[in-house]
């Protein structure tokens, strides 16, 4: 279902060659630090750099029998470099190369995640300016409460982005870490410039201190991350799914020519997408938890976390990446229903201006416990006798003791309701 749609640029980032590729780099800049500090000779170091290449299907086919991925490795590019290989590797532990390149294929496709996060960004801006001012009905517990813009929505979701998009660049600083400390992280074999040379090179920060890994609370608070702007892109997605029930009818998702909505039923047009994103933020969420878990290793350091690593970290990135190119789409072309939000506002009959009353009501003095008796009677009457809420008030004597007929009418006009919707959308930086 994700491939079709996934970039290969995304896919390609947790490929073995890329992973082989940046293991090779870590492998030949550790080579080079080491030469700097006379360990390696010129001519050693020349016939690495000259050798150094790779072939998957032949470490794959070395792994079947080693078992070691990071051993496969490093005996393919041997086969390539000849005697000087010795050098390769040198007082490093496996974790060092692997750490390392994970580290900088977080970073990567952090980077391509935070790309389509800014597309959804500006595609909601959009959508918010587009319906400012357009009137629907805000809704608490899923009951008509009070009046609201469809831009005060997108507003919202585009305040909430904002948000998302630093907690992941936060994250992805946080990730961008190296280290080549060796078996137990003090440098015993390795002298502390070697991973700080690596480290500059290939983009990263030194790592402070290490065990034989780098520590996964970085991990997890990565993948928190990512799951916590799959939980805003559900948000919106349930949001979507509920304008688009057949009695709501105020948005729903753009149908395609061709498209079809059931096996059973031709006339169903059905929130699939919205859906789809609801359930992929159930996985994201799963791998978060699983990131937590792996914060706590044994010791120094076990490899409970790596197996577990191989699967959510390219499976979070690659499903988040496709539920913000799908949301972007369904933004994008979602269809509005402008009469039919008019159509739900007046639903009611005007209750959704109760509080309006209630507040003229105690600006004339009347108590705050008399007012909302008062107006809650009326209330009710226009839920048993279908009337219209303007209508009881006219005829409550108690009420119009109170309020003039002007007064009521300046209460029951929705541009009243809707005075500040400007500034909010100023304060949101909209406009």
């Amino acid at each position: 279902m994700i491939d079709r749609y996934t970039l290969p640029e995304i896919g390609e980032i947790w490929s073995d060659h890329n992973r082989f590729s940046i293991w090779m780099k870590i492998e030949i800049l550790a080579c080079e630090a080491q030469n700097r500090l006379g360990l390696i000779p010129d001519a050693a170091l020349a016939e690495i750099k000259q050798g150094a290449r790779f072939d998957v299907d032949r470490i794959l086919q070395i792994e079947e029998k080693t078992k070691h991925d990071v051993i496969a490795f490093l005996t393919n590019m041997a086969e390539y470099i000849g005697d000087s290989s010795r050098y390769v590797h040198y007082g490093m532990t496996s974790s060092d190369v692997l750490d390392t390149a994970l580290a900088i294929q977080m970073v990567e496709a952090g980077k391509l995640i935070k790309t389509k996060l800014i597309s959804v960004h500006q595609i909601l801006r959009k959508r918010a300016r587009e319906f400012q001012n357009v009137p629907m009905i805000g809704r608490s517990h899923g009951i008509h409460a009070e009046p609201m813009t469809l831009g005060l929505k997108f507003a919202l979701w585009y305040d909430e982005i904002s948000r998302q998009l630093e907690r992941l660049e936060s994250a992805i600083e946080d990730i961008r870490v190296g280290q080549v400390s060796g078996a137990v992280g003090t440098f015993d074999h390795l002298d502390p410039v070697v991973q700080d040379y690596v480290c500059e090179h290939m983009g990263l920060k030194s790592s402070h201190i290490s065990s034989q890994v780098l520590q996964r609370d970085r991990h997890a608070f990565y993948i928190n991350s990512l799951s916590l702007i799959g939980c805003t892109l559900e948000k919106i997605a349930i949001e979507i799914r509920h304008l688009q029930r057949t009695e709501v009818l105020e948005a729903s998702e753009a149908f395609t020519k061709g498209q079809k909505g059931s096996s059973a039923m031709p006339h169903k047009k059905n929130p699939i997408i919205s859906e789809r994103i609801s359930g992929l933020a159930r996985l994201l969420r799963g791998y978060a938890t699983t990131a937590q878990e792996n914060v706590a290793l044994w010791h120094e350091r076990d490899i409970s976390h790596s197996s577990v690593e191989r699967v959510i970290l390219p499976d979070a990135t690659i499903v988040l990446y496709y539920m913000l190119v799908k949301a972007a789409d369904l933004i994008a072309n979602l269809v509005i229903y402008p009469e039919n939000m008019l159509r739900n506002l007046e639903l009611t009959r005007g209750l959704i201006y109760s509080q309006a009353v209630l507040l003229a009501l105690i600006r004339k003095n009347m108590s705050r416990e008399t007012a909302y008796e008062v107006v809650q009677r009326n209330a009710m009457r226009v839920w048993n006798e279908q009337i219209e809420f303007k209508d009881a008030l006219l005829a409550d004597a108690e009420i119009m003791a109170v309020l003039t007929k002007n007064e009521l009418k300046e209460i029951f006009n929705l541009k009243n309701r809707l005075k500040n919707v400007d500034h909010i959308m100023k304060r949101v930086g909209i406009v």
